[in-house]
């Protein structure tokens, strides 16, 4: 949070980050994924990549301030290589991603289970997955081109003081876009997390191709950490944006 604003609440630490994470992570599974489990026929491809971009963009302002709001073992890997946080920060959060993850998808599957009533739209809990209109290769490059372009932004534009107080719709956008070209292909991870616990709760395939959603959206988080240097503008740590991930100046 920039140094000149007044804070009204104690300054996080790990153990509220974490949290954050947790619980954010948790929201983005079970609406997000959620909308598509239980609706994809009624809003469309449309309306599930909304439903991603609008809460990520709620999460960016609401938990911001706090963690960064990563809710992205991906956007985590790309603070980590650009310096803002240590290794042992970075595991804590990538726990608590995953925790969140697998409770809000854990969520998801009692919704649809015989207890819940409600039926699965997407016949397997929103997973993501290859084969039907894409290859194992090209799910390998694409999910690598969408995680770059969200952690490039989500470093870019948390970084930069030309449009103050704008991170976070700019992050909705973006992952608003990437679900647009994603959702038809392999259901759109570009998030370790996201991937990780529907695919535990659902099982079978998704789950036997989950490692796919796991090696390139990080690699994309990387590519995208050792490019941002090149396009980055240098700012007063008060002029940085506090919403979004936590990047250094």
């Amino acid at each position: 949070m920039p140094a000149n604003r007044s804070v009204s609440g104690p300054t996080p630490d790990l153990a509220r980050k974490a949290v954050a994470e947790g619980v954010g992570t948790f929201i983005l599974v079970f609406f997000a994924v959620g909308s598509a489990v239980f609706g994809i026929d009624t809003i469309g491809f449309a309306g599930v990549a909304l439903a991603f971009g609008f809460v990520l963009l709620a999460l960016a302002y609401a938990i911001g301030p706090v963690s960064g709001c990563h809710v992205n073992p991906a956007v985590t890997l790309g603070v980590l290589l650009r310096r803002g946080l240590t290794l042992g920060e970075a595991g804590t959060y990538w726990a608590a991603q995953l925790v969140g993850a697998i409770v809000g998808a854990a969520l998801l599957k009692l919704m649809v289970s015989d207890f819940g009533g409600a039926k699965d739209k997407t016949g397997a809990l929103g997973t993501n997955d290859w084969g039907k209109n894409i290859s194992a290769s090209g799910t390998f490059v694409l999910e690598i081109v969408l995680t770059f372009l969200l952690v490039l932004v989500i470093l870019l534009v948390t970084n930069r003081a030309a449009a103050p107080g704008f991170a976070g719709l700019a992050i909705g956008l973006v992952l608003t876009v990437i679900h647009l070209v994603g959702i038809p292909l392999d259901g759109t991870s570009v998030n370790p997390a996201r991937s990780i616990g529907p695919a535990l709760w659902n099982g079978g395939e998704p789950l036997a191709h989950v490692w796919m959603f796991i090696v390139a959206p990080l690699i994309g988080g990387a590519l995208a950490a050792l490019a941002a240097p090149f396009l980055e503008t240098r700012t007063a740590s008060s002029e940085v944006d506090p919403t979004g991930a936590d990047v250094p100046a």
